[in-house]
């Protein structure tokens, strides 16, 4: 599991540093201005909009760049899994726009409604209407309601999936911090794409750890409708070390995909009529592009964007990118990382295109960190390249299986200089140690 294809795992990591460098050596050549001013409108201030946002503008300062976020703090999914733990508190996981601000960006806390691509306009909820020269879409993903029999939105008031950082995680810890000891934490997880591969486990990861601090004769039962998952042997190594029994991974094959949800009765049956009874339910659905996606007519028949992977441009509508989870850019994750690493070339795509000049061959890289204790953390590490129009892994790979203690402990160190960099990189801000 620890081979890398065309490079050592040190060279790699030697390579892009402690941040992504994906598509900065496109963003690094001077560029001068058209005599007009050119309109690019970004939605969604996430990992990707907000990074395209602040690339395109200082990359092209003439250019009016507007960013519609509704919200004035974007929390993050990524490092979430922490809070549940109790290793992070909530505010840390939330970053504003006052930089992006200062750096000259409009920026517009509304909710983009509606795509016009041939007006070229886009409207927001208050009614007004902004004009682009090229659209940048990063809306993350919207769950598939009802894909699951029964689980609605009014149902993931009662069972959260807590798949979109903010109100649902704190829902989702009270309903933990309530618990009785004894008690079983049921996590249903859904196949293939979906955000974030490694998030459902790391998940599971960390309410473990506080189990086993708070409820020690608790149980975590995770119910999934795959047969494998990114890092698994790292996974149920670190689980077996630190949790013991406390931890059940039910897969597909042995009937682990859920077909029916009860959130009133925190029940769901499988696939072969079996009920398990939790006391805090968790339900990762299904998911697709967010919806904006769909109403500015990118996405196909799977719910996603189909793009262009050497520029992030819509095959189906010109003149709109699409970068971060909504995309189809496998074998590119959907992650944090990857949305920030494709805004970049995005970003240096948009503005080549408005100074009319070529498009640039595109890099990209991916790390995922997580975290299965506190000083136990895991990785795994990918570069990506173009090859006959078609993105290729170039290198990469996972933490060694037969890491030691002190290697453990520095994966888990390297995670929050991850995030630190990260942040500072897209909205300038700095994250609070571990406490």
């Amino acid at each position: 599991m620890n081979t890398l294809k065309n490079l050592s795992r040190r060279q790699w990591l030697q390579r892009v540093g402690g941040t992504t460098l994906a598509g900065t050596v496109l963003l690094s050549v001077p560029s001068f201005a058209r005599a007009a001013q050119p309109n690019v409108v970004v939605i969604g201030g996430g990992f990707g909009g907000a990074t395209a946002a602040r690339y395109i503008k200082r990359r092209y300062p003439q250019a009016d760049v507007t960013l519609i976020e509704p919200s004035k703090h974007y929390y993050t999914c990524p490092f979430s899994n922490l809070y549940l733990a109790g290793l992070r508190e909530f505010d840390e996981l939330g970053h504003g726009f006052e930089d992006l601000k200062a750096q000259g960006i409009h920026v517009i806390h509304d909710l983009a409604t509606v795509v016009d691509a041939d007006k070229k306009q886009v409207q927001v909820s208050t009614g007004q209407a902004l004009s682009y020269d090229k659209l940048l879409l990063a809306p993350g993903v919207d769950i598939k309601w009802n894909a699951l029999e029964g689980y609605d939105e009014a149902a993931s008031l009662l069972a959260p999936h807590a798949w979109k950082a903010g109100p649902q995680t704190q829902l989702l810890k009270e309903q933990l911090e309530a618990m009785p000891d004894g008690g079983v934490f049921l996590m249903v997880a859904p196949e293939n794409p979906f955000r974030c591969p490694p998030g459902p486990y790391e998940r599971a990861s960390m309410v473990a750890h506080y189990l086993k601090h708070n409820k020690p004769k608790s149980k975590i039962l995770i119910l999934d409708a795959k047969d494998n998952f990114s890092k698994q042997g790292l996974f149920q190594q670190g689980w077996e070390q630190h949790y013991g029994d406390m931890i059940e991974w039910v897969p597909y094959s042995q009937d682990g995909k859920v077909i029916r949800v009860d959130a009133g009765k925190r029940q769901v049956e499988t696939e072969f009529s079996e009920i398990h009874q939790a006391d805090v339910l968790n339900v990762i659905p299904p998911q697709k592009a967010g919806a904006i996606a769909a109403a500015a007519g990118v996405t196909d028949a799977s719910g996603w964007v189909p793009v262009h992977t050497d520029t992030f441009e819509s095959k189906l509508v010109p003149d709109i990118y699409v970068v971060g989870d909504a995309t189809i850019a496998s074998p590119m994750p959907k992650s944090g990382f990857s949305a920030n690493a494709q805004a970049k070339v995005a970003a240096a795509a948009i503005v080549n295109s408005l100074l009319d000049q070529p498009t640039a061959e595109p890099y990209f890289a991916n790390t995922c960190y997580s975290l299965i204790a506190p000083e136990h953390g895991i990785s795994v590490a990918n570069a990506y390249a173009l090859e006959n129009q078609k993105l290729i892994e170039t290198s990469g790979g996972v933490s060694p299986i037969d890491g030691d203690a002190t290697f453990r402990q520095l994966e888990a160190e390297y995670g929050s200089a991850w995030y630190q960099a990260i942040s500072e990189d897209i909205w300038n801000s700095p994250l609070a140690k571990v406490k």
